[in-house]
């Protein structure tokens, strides 16, 4: 008797374990996520702590709700595309009626859901009685939001209602509520899926359409229903995004709706549809959110980072696709024997894909993250883009200045993102850096995070473009507008002060193109013979310059002279005008990179403002350092803006 007490016990003992390892092999996602945190909690001292886990948990927010919805979608068997535009839609009509049309908050809340909602009925409508391809529809959808978002906002930022803007702060100074929304939004897909017709339509049209039909399924109106959820989250998502960044910003989201995608497929979900749940989704969703913060947090390069998460990402669903397949053939073996073999086999194959994540991280980390004496004063530096030279030699300024100063310095890559940006100022206050570095993506969108900074008490010093609503140790700038304004007058000297020209924008919203665009309208009232005879974006990138120039010629053949926010859009400009650039009409740029400078001295552009952008990351390096070692820093530090023309290039080659 007591030998089987005895046994019984350690029965009971063996089995909570044998259940959790259980847990663990039957969810590949699960495992990478636990292997995941482990690594990154080894590797990182400052990743496992309360603010830091919080910090991921917002972070995952806002994709996971996204994906809760996009869950639903493919579990059917189809795709949105659309929900990243739709979530910018959202946020930008609400927060249109509530600021500009005196629109009560609770009934702007109510139309920015409905606008969701409703873009997510016509997606449905395109698809099942229009018979287009979910990918198609959707994608067309994706580009409709995305340019009612700029209608709306005429391409600005607009402030969110107070009231809501409270869905991105905290419960009790610490709880932060856009996770409390996340959970609520997953238990709702839960429920959706497990408990009611709708959710196991959903699994029978993805498991086969046609039986589905068959069976009595009325498919069309059930796939109306499944993207009018796939819109109302993808609504909520944008809302709870303009919250934490305190505006709605109509650029956001660019580029979530493949996050969303990632997160379902990861989860355990398949894109052949018939397969997939709620508590999946959100483990893809944190995976992804442990990836970006944990990079983050060990220093890793923004261009490596990218190459490390979609390794990482694959590894990850290629575990749980090994899981799938050694379980289908334990199965089928039938003998006696087999499904035990067969289950040593599929435990071996879960471990050893576990074990690859493992040392994908390890070595990468290991690799790309040199690590640093802990008595190194540590900055940590946010560029708004990496892909535009301008940023890239503001980054090379800033790492020398770093190196001759013996500071350990982090650069991070925004991408243009301004959610993505407050992420990373997040991740550098929860590790405890000295000092930081921004160059806003938008300068009201950033308040939120540095406000953090300010509540941490680490200094923050602005680069290139200012901070709203919140306070700076210092402003490294060139002035942006006076730049415009320089610009204008150059070009209209070269015109004589009469003819017709043509502006190319920056990327919408952002204030880099504001405040440009609003000097050389300034500097142009003095020249009222010159007029501006086209206006269009495009996205401070030289080949949609090429582009949008091609297109702008068709019409405007005779113009006189071209106005490009930044060298890229010139440069693309001046490629459109082909031996036209330089002779007959005149090109002005904006920032005197490299291959600006380039094109001045052989005559194709005729000038480019140049703002010395290695100058402006030296300047922010060294008043980071001061601030760190808590000397006085200016206020404001300007760095001079010159008009670089053939006369004067030779002194800035």
């Amino acid at each position: 008797m007591a030998t089987d007490t005895v046994k019984n016990n350690t029965g009971s003992g063996g089995g909570s374990a044998s259940a959790l390892r259980r847990v663990l092999l039957d969810n590949g996602a699960l495992s990478a996520l636990v292997v995941l945190v482990v690594a990154m909690s080894v590797l990182s001292g400052d990743f496992l702590t309360t603010d830091n886990l919080l910090n991921v948990g917002v972070q995952a927010a806002v994709t996971a709700i996204l994906a809760f919805g996009v869950t639903f979608v493919i579990v059917s068997a189809g795709i949105d595309l659309s929900v990243g535009s739709v979530a910018a839609l959202s946020a930008t009509v609400l927060a249109w009626l509530a600021t500009s049309e005196g629109v009560p908050v609770v009934l702007a809340v109510l139309l920015a859901a409905a606008t969701g909602l409703a873009c997510g009925l016509v997606n449905g409508a395109l698809i099942s009685y229009g018979k287009l391809p979910p990918f198609i529809a959707t994608l067309a959808m994706l580009s409709i939001g995305r340019g009612l978002s700029l209608v709306i906002s005429q391409g600005s930022p607009i402030a969110f209602p107070d009231s809501v803007s409270k869905l991105g702060d905290t419960l009790g100074g610490w709880l932060p509520v856009p996770v409390l929304v996340m959970i609520a939004m997953g238990l709702v897909t839960a429920v959706v899926l497990r408990r009611t017709y709708i959710g196991r339509s959903m699994y029978a049209i993805g498991g086969n359409e046609e039986a589905a039909r068959l069976s009595g399924i009325r498919v069309k109106r059930q796939k109306l229903v499944i993207y009018a959820l796939s819109g109302l989250f993808a609504a909520v998502a944008g809302v709870v995004l303009a919250s934490r960044l305190s505006s709605a910003q109509p650029q956001a989201a660019q580029g979530y709706e493949l996050d969303a995608i990632a997160a379902v497929v990861i989860g355990g979900a398949s894109l052949a549809g018939g397969v997939g749940k709620a508590s999946g989704t959100l483990i893809g969703a944190l995976i992804l959110a442990v990836l970006r913060n944990g990079l983050n947090l060990l220093s890793v390069s923004a261009f490596w980072q990218q190459v490390v998460i979609g390794v990482v990402i694959a590894l990850a669903v290629l575990l749980d696709t090994l899981r799938r397949r050694t379980g289908s053939t334990a199965g089928a073996a039938g003998a006696p024997g087999a499904p035990g073999s067969g289950g040593r086999k599929k435990n071996a194959a879960k471990f050893g894909t576990a074990a690859l994540v493992v040392a994908a991280v390890v070595a990468a980390v290991s690799v790309l993250n040199p690590g640093s004496s802990s008595t190194t004063t540590k900055i940590g530096m946010s560029l708004s883009t990496l892909n535009n030279p301008f940023f890239v030699q503001m980054k090379e300024g800033a790492q020398a200045e770093a190196k001759a100063a013996g500071v350990e310095l982090t650069v991070t890559d925004a991408q243009n993102d301004a959610s993505q940006q407050a992420n990373q100022l997040q991740n550098f206050t929860s590790s405890g850096v000295a000092s930081v570095i921004v160059n806003p993506v938008d300068s009201d969108a950033v308040g939120p995070a540095v406000r953090g900074a300010n509540k941490a008490e680490i200094p923050v010093i602005a680069a290139d473009r200012g901070v709203n609503k919140a306070d700076t140790a210092a402003f490294v700038a060139s002035d942006n507008v006076e730049g415009g304004k320089l610009a204008a007058r150059s070009l209209a000297g070269e015109l004589g002060g009469k003819g017709k020209i043509v502006v190319l924008q920056g990327t919408a919203g952002t204030s880099a193109s504001r405040e440009r665009g609003a000097g050389f309208a300034e500097g142009l009232k003095e020249f009222p013979d010159i007029k501006v005879v086209a206006k269009q974006p495009a996205d401070f990138d030289r080949s949609k310059g090429l582009d949008v120039m091609t297109n702008l010629l068709q019409g405007n053949g005779d113009i006189d002279g071209v106005f490009a926010e930044n060298d890229e859009m010139a440069l693309g400009a001046a490629k459109a005008l082909g031996a036209k650039a330089g002779k007959d009409v005149a090109v002005v740029g904006f920032d005197g990179t490299p291959d600006g400078l380039k094109a001045v001295e052989a005559g194709t552009l005729f000038a480019s403002v140049a703002q010395q952008p290695d100058e402006l990351g030296k300047a922010a390096v060294q008043n980071a350092v001061k601030a760190a070692r808590g000397e006085k820093t200016e206020a404001q530090v300007m760095v001079p803006v010159k008009v670089v023309t053939a006369k004067n290039v030779a002194d800035f080659s």
